[in-house]
């Protein structure tokens, strides 16, 4: 969900943090995992520690921590867990500094993401098995008062754009991005369309739901950035804004983007450099794949219940065997 940082200065800050990490994994074999069962690895976890990188959202964080589970359960080979935006993570990937990422939308590769992938250093590693969707989001007690919010053309009116209007936007409507690192083309959309709104950045996912979740208790109207699948959506029963239809070239540049976000069948990509560091982790990643049934089990876990990702994910791997040794086959 990202677009290309340009600052070399925060590249090498997050890849010696992806350093950091991965020796923090390797630094004692004999001690037990988090998550991870030792009874699996009689000599304790060997090898190279493997990075799997989590993105700044909920699904991507229970997806590392099962990846990091199993590689360390029933691969016996140390892993670590590595925050680090959209960005980096494809140079990381290209130099072999983090290894696998398990969720990415098609839509948020840049062209400078592409040239990784074009050039093999960055791997498609097949679908993960879910479709996303980014779009405008409201409440559903908005979508009612204000039918005509079905499609973006009712958000031209000048009053209905100041239902959603702060301090900080005047006469101009607010719209609600999320974290500004997410690939998103809000702005030059609103701007393309002659929409009286401005969008005001919350900073993260959970300072959205945290928004969204003070709108929601007092009834406010708010008109958001969002996502499926997601917990959210059901416990807010949030309502798609239409915008218009996606098609080839309209988001391209996107500073001309004048439609929907598209959907996203979601990916798997992998450095080029696993595949000789670890053939056995490079063919279960390239087996993984979560159904989209599995994720909306989980999300609301995390995002309504505020459990640990780690925890949610562990207790998904216990019971759930049936769908993940599939993987290693």
């Amino acid at each position: 969900m990202g677009e290309v940082m340009k600052s070399s200065s925060k590249r090498a800050i997050a890849l010696l943090s992806v350093a950091a990490l991965a020796l923090a994994a390797c630094g004692d074999d004999d001690k037990e995992s988090s998550g991870g069962d030792s009874g699996n690895c009689p000599d304790g976890l060997q090898g190279d520690a493997i990075a799997v990188v989590e993105n700044a959202w909920t699904a991507s964080a229970l997806e590392a921590n099962i990846l990091k589970i199993l590689i360390e359960q029933e691969l016996c080979t140390p892993a670590a867990i590595v925050q680090i935006d959209e960005n980096s993570m494809f140079t990381g990937m290209a130099d072999g500094t983090v290894d696998l990422v398990p969720e990415i939308w098609p839509s948020g590769i840049t062209e400078d993401e592409q040239a990784f992938i074009d050039d093999g250093s960055v791997v498609n590693m097949g679908e993960l098995g879910m479709t996303g969707q980014i779009g405008w989001f409201v409440p559903d007690y908005v979508m009612e008062e204000h039918p005509e919010l079905a499609t973006w053309e009712g958000l031209k009116d000048p009053e209905i754009a100041k239902l959603f209007a702060t301090a900080e936007t005047g006469d101009n409507g607010r719209f609600l991005g999320t974290d500004p690192s997410y690939s998103q083309y809000d702005e030059p959309l609103i701007s393309n369309l002659g929409l009286p709104f401005q969008v005001v950045f919350s900073g993260s996912e959970a300072a959205t739901v945290a928004e969204l979740d003070s709108a929601v208790a007092e009834q406010r109207p708010i008109i958001m950035y969002w996502w499926t699948p997601t917990a959210a959506v059901g416990k807010y029963n949030l309502q798609q804004v239409q915008l218009p239809e996606y098609t080839d070239g309209c988001n391209n540049p996107p500073e001309a983007t004048d439609c929907a976000y598209p959907s996203d069948v979601l990916l798997k990509l992998a450095s080029a450099k696993l595949e000789a560091k670890n053939p056995q982790v490079w063919s279960m990643f390239q087996n993984m794949e979560l159904s989209i049934d599995a994720m909306l089990f989980l999300l609301p876990m995390v995002e309504i219940d505020q459990q640990d990702p780690a925890e949610v994910a562990a207790t998904w791997v216990a019971n759930n065997e049936g769908i993940w040794s599939h993987w290693f086959k």
